[in-house]
């Protein structure tokens, strides 16, 4: 086997553009239909009136990024099948969420997820903490997301990395702020269509090539990747069945239940019992999506198994996770068939850059804005919020460009970040709904060191990380002359510039075999899957033992609404009346 050297033709040119401009296209159609995005609140909540399917569909994509595709793909790769429990952690984590969060905040009508805080604990301050947790999170991760497909570009087009990164932050951007969250919804049902075609792609490709499935299956047998079960209770090892299961869950709650990006959109939809079939949807949706995006890395694997040779380990790729990508170009060199899968990361892309820009002008119109700027005429409210959309878009295209100059360090950030910070919000609004006595001040200090102490150990991994450790390949099917260690100047390029892309998911925890005794530093290894329970749990204790010494809230001052329903001990006795409010709107 020698390095590829494939290049684009026009028709995979054609595929991108035509993406890009049906994306575009949504934003002109929902600005002309409609109430034509008038008032602030058809804008940012479509009314309230968006349809159960592609919510559904939406609440998926906002998920499965560009990061997820070609992160999960080089993960079942490269460590094999014990990732994939993290399918049924998101079926655990919207199940839950439809049982709690669902029924606690759709019947409160919120435009933002972080009025419940200022509701629930009567302080401006814990409101402000959670937006800016979420400001935070978000823009990271916006330019994470779109710093990845744009160096897949380049990598495999020539186009500068700033015109990718110029496009796809317009896009986003453009149709955002002209369609408002329906334009959002329905873009990622479009988009979620191009991605699935990438996938099966490489999927059915890479099987005709191996054998078939059945073929494929055995490959990866005999290569020791199928491994699903891993029951070590060991919190420092990498990927386990608890790890995934019950850390990966506890991640997943915080974006089903109190994410921005989540609540805007099952809180919009018509009715309670809608608002709970969105999220019941999910999980076989996403069944679909993730079982295809992993079994193309176990596809991947199979075919270069099959020919003994492993493209990092021969050196042809510097990092693991481009090797999907590198297959595409190896293998998949039709006209119109590279265009489809890159057009599957540019949607994946998207999807999550629109959800996070709609979100961010939502919560920074309701928090930030609207205390102080409710008298003024609805068109002019709406103005702001379409200009908060074009702010963040351009916040995101600047925090991109930084990330190519800075790499590692933004990147790690933004995902460190994205880790820690489910916790703590997950925690802020559990101790809200469950802890009658929660006080302002316990959850603001409990949120506080509940985000500080897993980004702390995350930074920790970070700079303590060793050198990472792969299931065997087979090298002896590449040539063996000095050549065969060159890729394409395309494929090289990319490799040099996603060589960080998703870290998380592609590290291993320090090394285990230390000396007996305590070291601080061997809080490091504790697996990043465990980063979101870590918060979690810091900010309940912190936020419950804070409340009492402080003074807890008396159980009289809370309404009813603000308690998960289902939690006798939360609740005081009801008369008719009180029931009969608490069920309105639900």
């Amino acid at each position: 086997m020698t390095p590829t050297d494939n290049k684009f033709h026009w028709a995979d040119y054609v595929i991108l553009v035509a993406v890009l401009v049906a994306s575009a296209a949504t934003g002109i159609y929902y600005s002309l239909s409609g109430g034509k995005q008038k008032t602030n609140h058809e804008f940012l909540t479509a009314d309230r009136k968006l349809k159960v399917a592609p919510v559904a569909v939406s609440l998926l994509v906002s998920l499965c990024s560009a990061i997820s595709i070609l992160g999960a793909s080089a993960e079942m790769y490269y460590q094999g099948t014990q990732y994939y429990l993290f399918t049924y952690s998101l079926g655990l984590a919207a199940i839950v969420a439809s049982v709690t969060f669902v029924p606690l905040l759709y019947p409160l009508r919120l435009t933002s997820v972080n009025e419940y805080l200022e509701l629930r604990y009567k302080s401006k301050s814990v409101r402000i903490l959670g937006f800016v947790i979420l400001l935070i999170y978000t823009v990271l991760i916006m330019s994470v997301a779109i710093y990845a497909p744009a160096t897949a570009l380049e990598a495999v087009t020539g186009l500068p990395l700033w015109a990718t990164i110029l496009s796809v932050g317009l896009v986003s951007t453009f149709y955002t702020a002209l369609g408002g969250i329906k334009a959002v919804v329905w873009a990622d049902v479009l988009q979620s269509l191009v991605m699935i075609g990438g996938i099966l792609a490489i999927i059915i490709q890479g099987s005709l090539k191996v054998g078939g499935l059945e073929e494929v299956w055995n490959i990866n047998d005999e290569g020791g990747r199928l491994d699903f079960f891993d029951f070590n209770p060991d919190p420092t090892k990498r990927h386990t069945f608890w790890a995934i299961i019950v850390g990966g869950t506890l991640q997943l709650v915080a974006f089903y239940g109190v994410n921005q990006a989540s609540t805007q959109r099952y809180c919009n939809v018509e009715t309670g019992a809608k608002a709970k079939l969105v999220m019941i949807l999910n999980p076989p949706l996403w069944f679909i999506m993730y079982s295809l995006i992993c079994l193309a890395g176990v596809v991947v694997y199979a075919y270069y198994a099959s020919i003994n040779c492993d493209p990092l380990k021969a050196k042809y790729i510097k990092n693991a996770n481009q090797i999907i990508p590198y297959f595409l170009m190896d293998q998949l060199s039709y006209p119109g068939v590279p265009g489809l899968f890159i057009a599957c990361i540019l949607s994946g892309a998207l999807s999550t850059v629109s959800s996070a820009q709609s979100a961010l002008a939502a919560v920074t119109w309701e928090d930030v804005f609207k205390p102080k700027l409710n008298h003024i005429a609805e068109r002019k409210k709406t103005w702001i919020s379409k200009g908060l959309v074009i702010f963040f878009g351009a916040l995101c295209i600047g925090f991109a460009f930084l990330t190519s100059q800075l790499g590692g360090t933004v990147m790690q950030l933004g995902l460190s970040f994205q880790g820690a910070a489910n916790g703590p919000l997950l925690g802020m609004f559990l101790l809200g709904a469950l802890v009658p006595f929660a006080n302002w001040l316990g959850v603001l200090i409990g949120g506080i060191l509940g985000l500080a102490f897993p980004l702390w150990i995350s930074f920790g991994a970070y700079l303590h990380k060793p050198p990472t450790n792969y299931l065997p390949t087979n090298i002896s099917g590449c040539l063996s002359d000095r050549n065969a260690s060159m890729v394409s100047s395309a494929v090289d390029l990319l490799v040099t510039n996603l060589t960080t892309v998703p870290s998380v998911l592609a590290s291993d925890s320090p090394a285990q075999d230390r000396e007996s005794g305590f070291d601080l530093t061997r809080l490091y290894t504790v697996s990043y899957m465990w980063y979101g329970a870590v918060g979690l749990i810091t900010t309940l204790v912190f936020g419950t033992v804070i409340s009492l010494i402080t003074g807890p809230m008396k159980r009289e001052d809370i309404d009813d609404r603000l308690l998960f329903s289902w939690c006798c001990c939360c609740r005081k006795s009801e008369t008719k009346e009180e029931e009969n409010e608490l069920q309105e709107g639900y």
